[in-house]
Formats: C-alpha cells, structure tokens, sequence
C-alpha cells in the first residue's frame, strides 16, 4: 500500500495522457482543475522559508492552489466556515433531508450544470419552504442550509442536495416558536410529490425559453415533442427524498456539517495505491449494508469520474435559506432565541496574540516555538484561477 498517496500525484503520472487523449472534450474549467491540483503546494506556486525563534528550526511552506476542487485546500475553508456557522445554530432538534433525481434527469444535468443545479436549489428550497409553512404540517418559516454534492462512493455522477433544518421555526407573526414532533420532520412522500413537480416545471420552463442544450445520447431531447414526453415519463418515477433521524445536539451538527460542507469527489485518505495504469481506493457500498470494499480503475478512468464532479464558476454549493438567509439572518435569529428562552450569543473576545501575530506564524514542529518568516518566492508560472470559494 503506497503511503500518502494523493489525487496530485496520479494527475503528475498520468494528467498529460489524459488531456492528449481527451483534447477535443476537455473544457477550460477541467484543464483548470488538474492543473490547480497537479501544482497545489509545490514549488510551481511560491512558498516561503519559515525559522523558529526558539529553536532555530528551518522549514519550507509551500504555497496552496484554494482551487474548491483540491483535496488538500478544504480542511481550512471547512474550520473557518464551521467557525461562521457557530453562533447560527439553535438549542434544537436537526433533521438531515436529502433531496435526489433520477438518472434520467441527471444526464440533463451534467451538460447544464450552471442551469439544472439552480433549478435543483430553487425546487428543494421552495418544498421545504411551502410544506413548512403549511398550516397542516407546521405552519412556520424554516431556516435551513443546503449543501450541492453530484457524487456517489464509486464516483459516478449522482447530483443531490443536502439540507440541515432545525426541527421546527417562526410563527408569521414572530411571536412564538413552532417545534416538530420529537422525530418526525414532515412527510417524505409529501416531500418527494412537491419536490418532483416544482423540479420539472422549472426544467420545463427553461426548455420552452431556450436555456437548455443536449448533446449525444440525449440531443434529441431538443425537440419540444421529445423533451415532453420525457418529462411525462420523469413524473411517473419516484424521486427519492429522505429524512435521516434528528441529530443529537447542536454541537453533532456541526460535526456533521464539517464533514459535509466542503467535501469533494474523493479525499486523498480514502487511496489505496496506484499500480502501473490503474487506482484503487475504498468505497462504502450502501446497498450492502454499508460495506467497505475496494475498487480499482483505470488511472484514466479515475481521473474523468473525478472531473464529473467540477463546479461552474461563481456557482455556490452552500446556500442558506429562510431563517439563515443572509439579508436577515441575525434578526430572526435573535427572535428564535427570545422565544426559546436562550441567551444570544456573546461577542468573540479578541486574542492579543493572534492580532499581534506576525503573517503566516505557525507553531514549530519541533519544539511549539513561533515560526517567523525569513523569506517568500514568487510561482515560477502564473497559478490558475482558482474556482470560486463557498464561504458564504
């Protein structure tokens, strides 16, 4: 087993191959992406020379890509966002709804990206809001954050939403709070009819208005004729919606959400090895009852089934809505917390040592002394732009 085996590593080995045999359908947003994580603290991009000022202990940083797609940029993004998200979240129950399409619909997704994956927000962000403030089901206003993942364990291309919604929200009138049943959020069958309606009619919508193209197997799905009946035959399917059980507290929430919000395709923890022209890494089969097994793929394969998984940009993956929505988030939230009868958070307390840290201090490795600076280097090529970053 190949130790601290990387993405970077098998896009060095066989990145080039892959874009010579794929010139004509890699797009500008993919050559990006390798490249980003191809150069992501290395040389290539600039560093700095660090020296303890305990110990005198010298090290090399380099500097990191902040591509959203690196495996090796999201553990800081995740803390800082997580670290936002602290003060937002309420003494409650939290349920975890997971909003699915079909295959047939995912296949229009996949060459609509920008276009489907915001009717796909737009849909499960509208359910949510319509069945919460229904009078027969909770009659309130949510909050809620959604989170756009498109992959399975194996990497194939399966685009869904993750929703964390507090177990109840605000009365119209803001004068009380409106809990859930202990275990039960709001019917998924319910769920899944809205969800499935909202979904299509929007897709229907943007077809009738020109915003949607089709290639290959699916370029017939052009003509008006086509594209109805498919949308007929879309609405005799299930769509799958699920609720898991609620979380235990608001501090398992966040655990959650760290694990959730800024994940990629595959993490460089779950390699295995790369043997020649194939990779193998690990994979939970959750129709086995969650078993984990091994799978190995050509090394080209591997790399197409990660760039499935490439965001437009500018595209935000992690929306808040309701409650949480940015225009108003500190006000309803200070009204949840009045009729919960729980104390608004404090104001962080600024540290005198952070503020008057100089930049890039690190702690040594050696003895935990204060890492200063003695120089930095310019990349050695201009770095590519990065994606766009989901901190909001």
């Amino acid at each position: 087993m190949a130790a601290g085996l990387e993405v970077a590593d098998i896009f060095r080995r066989h990145g080039e191959a892959y874009r010579q045999s794929h010139d004509t359908h890699l797009g500008r947003l993919e050559r990006r992406v390798m490249s980003a994580v191809e150069m992501c603290r290395t040389a290539r991009l600039g560093g700095h020379v660090q020296q303890c000022q305990d110990c005198e202990a010298l090290r090399i940083a380099y500097n990191s890509c902040r591509n959203r797609h690196c495996p090796k940029c999201q553990g800081q993004a995740s803390r800082d966002w997580l670290a936002a998200r602290q003060a937002d979240l309420l003494p409650v129950g939290y349920f975890h709804v997971v909003f699915t399409m079909p295959p047939a619909i995912a296949e229009i997704a996949f060459q609509n990206k920008q276009k489907v994956y915001a009717i796909l927000f737009r849909a499960v962000a509208e359910t949510l809001r319509r069945l919460a403030a229904d009078p027969r089901h909770l009659g309130a206003e949510l909050g809620f954050i959604a989170v756009l993942h498109s992959w399975g364990q194996n990497l194939h291309y399966h685009p869904h939403i993750h929703c964390i919604v507090p177990g109840g929200g605000l009365s119209f009138d803001q004068t009380r709070w409106v809990a859930c049943r202990r275990n039960f959020f709001l019917p998924v069958r319910v769920l899944s009819r809205l969800f499935r309606r909202l979904f299509l009619q929007y897709l229907k919508q943007a077809h009738d208005e020109g915003e949607l193209q089709f290639f290959g197997s699916i370029a017939n799905l052009a003509h008006p004729a086509a594209f109805t009946c498919m949308i007929k035959a879309a609405r005799r399917v299930d769509w799958i919606v699920y609720a898991k059980p609620p979380f235990a507290g608001p501090q398992q929430v966040l655990a959650y959400l760290g694990r959730y919000t800024h994940r990629i395709a595959i993490s460089n923890s779950r390699l295995v090895r790369m043997d020649g022209g194939h990779v193998t890494f690990r994979w939970r089969d959750y129709r086995r009852g969650s078993r984990q097994k091994l799978m190995t793929i050509d090394a080209h394969e591997f790399i197409r089934r990660f760039l499935l998984h490439t965001v437009p940009d500018g595209f935000h993956r992690i929306r808040h809505y309701g409650l949480l929505a940015n225009g108003h988030r500190q006000q309803k939230l200070e009204a949840c917390r009045n009729l919960l009868k729980v104390p608004q958070p404090e104001e962080p307390v600024e540290d005198l040592d952070t503020v008057e840290a100089p930049p890039f201090a690190h702690r040594c490795p050696c003895c935990g002394g204060r890492m200063n600076i003695l120089g930095t280097w310019k990349p050695r090529q201009p770095a590519c732009r990065p994606a766009w970053n989901d901190s909001s």
